[in-house]
């Protein structure tokens, strides 16, 4: 396993924040634990580190928020972000992480200032079937390169106004999905090995403690405060991924 003091000094704020947005509580922040991990080694490997962790919070936040989740939005979501992981893996390499997360970054803050602006209304249709797949296949896409596939996902559910518990139910059941389908592309890409697993098996209490904060805090937070915390991070990951695009 990785031992630089450094290293962990990223990657444990980074692992707590990625449990706390599984939990769906402040779902914007899962975004920067890629990019606070990667300060200290290569993208690639910060991903893979990232990979394992992203499982067991999945199943950790799955066991409390599974029967609240929206199955008739998930039988939409979840074909559009299997693709979108498909196109991951036969591009991954071609684009680079940087572009990816440039593009990712514009996009969030580019809905954050759509949404302050042109604030929300009781008489708003519901976003359209068809760009709930796009930006489904779009968060599957962003989720192989970067493990970045909360804020276009996050584009489309915001306006959908679900209660807190059935939005973070939702998405916990969206990302299981996902990041379970990543595992034989990145084996084949040679981003499994035992350094990484063996540093993804001490970075397991974090993610954990992250996990169960967040299920705590989203069943007792008012629906208005969430969602502003949900964009707070949008704003924060959008910023660090744009960051990291053009430094």
């Amino acid at each position: 396993m990785i031992t630089d003091p450094m290293f962990f000094a990223a990657a444990v704020p980074a692992v707590f924040l990625m449990g706390l947005s599984k939990s769906g509580f402040g779902a914007g922040f899962g975004a920067l634990a890629v990019p606070l991990m990667a300060l200290t080694i290569p993208v690639p490997q910060a991903a893979a580190i990232m990979l394992p962790l992203l499982c067991l919070a999945d199943f950790s936040g799955l066991a409390a928020l599974i029967r609240q989740a929206d199955w008739r939005l998930l039988r939409l979501l979840i074909p559009a972000g299997l693709l979108g992981s498909l196109i991951g893996w036969a591009s991954f390499g071609l684009m680079p992480v940087k572009a990816v997360a440039g593009v990712v970054g514009a996009v969030t803050l580019l809905f954050v200032a759509l949404r302050l602006y042109f604030p929300p209304k009781a008489d708003v249709p519901v976003p359209h079937r068809g760009l709930g797949w796009l930006l489904g296949a779009a968060s599957g896409y962003t989720s192989f390169i970067a493990h970045a596939g909360a804020p276009p996902i996050s584009f489309y559910m915001l306006p959908l106004k679900l209660e807190p518990l059935r939005f973070s139910g939702t998405m916990a059941v969206f990302f299981t999905v996902v990041n379970l389908s990543k595992w034989i592309p990145y084996w084949q890409l040679g981003l499994i090995d035992l350094t990484n697993l063996g540093t993804s098996l001490a970075l397991g209490p974090v993610v954990l403690a992250g996990v169960f904060t967040g299920v705590r805090l989203a069943s007792r937070v008012k629906p208005t405060l969430f969602y502003r915390l949900v964009m707070a991070g949008m704003v924060l990951s959008g910023g660090k991924l744009l960051w990291d695009a053009f430094r």
